[in-house]
């Protein structure tokens, strides 16, 4: 059995290097090697070590995590002054929702382009208010962005959503992680509160890998039948990703862990598939391409829904999809927020070139068919490293 070290969540390093700036005696191991991170980490050293008489330049390419986040953060440090910017395709992914929220606590925020887009012009001022009003269900990172800037604010914060939220699970995480600090908050209906807090009762933590990752050894696992040994993993993840233990059970893989941080995944002896997958993904958007990937490979009919985040993701991730199943001749329908296919009657695997869109999610995804089918060709395959930057020699 391989056994295969997935590299660390870039979404809890992400969210941990934030706090790590507000509160510097954290400690962090394992931090994820994803260039994402790595981008954060860059940004953040600058801004400590910089004393600028001018407005800092911040450009964080395609890292929507980062941009995010630092929108939050920066509009906190006081008597600084911030240009943040990113790629093309961050320029055009909304941020709206996020500045106008922390516009409502007081932050000193302009559009330097084209209004609700990245780049921004950000002042830094203590941020006297602790209310805000939030619409929910176009991104979670937006909450969470707030959610980490808030033990840092004089009066905590209490964020009201104003709609129903997408990917709840990432919003627990944000504060599953504050808690294991000793931050106390709060998740009533739709009100979130976090507490002001000086100092940290936890210094410690070690970053787990990351499940999104881990997926494309699912797919690997379901199409090839092959059994993986994959570590650093926790069965109390704070991932809400850890689903895709579930979700492949219904195409044939079996978890389990055992000491040191190890997770099997292995084939379910003389298992029958199903004839067809049926999935609402408003919790696990990331998922998506995965599951579609490997239910194409096995010729599976495929449904999943609750998919209406992935229209702002680094690509349009539901016609980057319906584009290039199709052109394995299987047609692809797709609405605001779902995807289906069924028919293979014309299923094909000659002269195909996946497009990637510099999404590192549609190479991985569709290396797990280039398994079965050699012959298929992925553009730009280094663009993995956003995520995952030693991918292709471990699978």
């Amino acid at each position: 059995m391989d056994k295969i070290e997935i590299p660390a969540s870039k979404s809890i390093s992400n969210r941990l290097l934030i706090l790590k700036y507000l509160f510097p005696q954290l400690k962090l191991k394992n931090l994820s090697t994803a260039k994402d991170t790595q981008i954060l980490m860059e940004v953040l050293d600058k801004i400590q070590i910089t004393n600028q008489d001018i407005p800092l330049k911040l450009n964080i390419g395609h890292a929507g995590t980062a941009m995010r986040f630092l929108t939050a953060l920066l509009s906190t440090i006081e008597n600084k002054e911030f240009i943040l910017d990113g790629s093309e395709r961050m320029r055009q992914r909304p941020i709206k929702i996020l500045v106008d929220a922390l516009r409502q606590l007081g932050a000193d925020i302009r559009y330097l382009q084209n209004e609700g887009f990245p780049p921004l012009y950000i002042k830094g001022k203590k941020l006297e208010k602790h209310q805000v009003n939030i619409d929910a269900n176009v991104s979670s990172q937006y909450i969470s962005a707030l959610l980490l800037i808030a033990p840092g604010l004089s009066q905590g914060l209490e964020i009201v959503l104003n709609t129903e939220p997408v990917s709840t699970p990432y919003i627990q995480m944000t504060l599953d992680l504050l808690n294991f600090f000793g931050i106390p908050t709060s998740f009533d209906a739709n009100i979130i509160r976090v507490e002001s807090v000086k100092t940290l009762k936890k210094r410690n933590f070690f970053i787990e890998g990351d499940f999104s990752s881990a997926s494309y050894f699912y797919g690997y696992s379901a199409v090839i039948g092959k059994s993986f040994e994959l570590y650093p993993f926790n069965k109390n993840s704070f991932q809400g990703d850890i689903k895709i233990k579930d979700f492949f059970e219904r195409l044939g893989i079996k978890t389990s862990f055992s000491g040191n941080n190890k997770m099997i995944i292995e084939p379910i002896s003389n298992f029958v598939f199903p004839k067809i997958i049926k999935l609402d993904l408003i919790d696990n958007p990331d998922l998506a391409q995965t599951l579609a990937v490997t239910c194409l490979a096995l010729k599976i009919p495929c449904y999943l829904t609750g998919l209406q985040t992935l229209k702002i993701k680094e690509t349009d991730r539901l016609q980057a999809l319906k584009n290039e199943i199709e052109k394995f001749g299987v047609p692809v329908n797709i609405d605001s927020k779902s995807l289906y296919f069924n028919d293979f009657s014309n299923f094909h695997t000659q002269n195909i070139s996946i497009k990637t869109y510099n999404d590192h999610r549609m190479a991985m995804s569709f290396a797990i068919i280039q398994k079965l089918y050699p012959q298929i060709k992925i553009e730009n395959p280094e663009v993995v490293v956003k995520s995952f930057p030693d991918f292709w020699e471990k699978f």
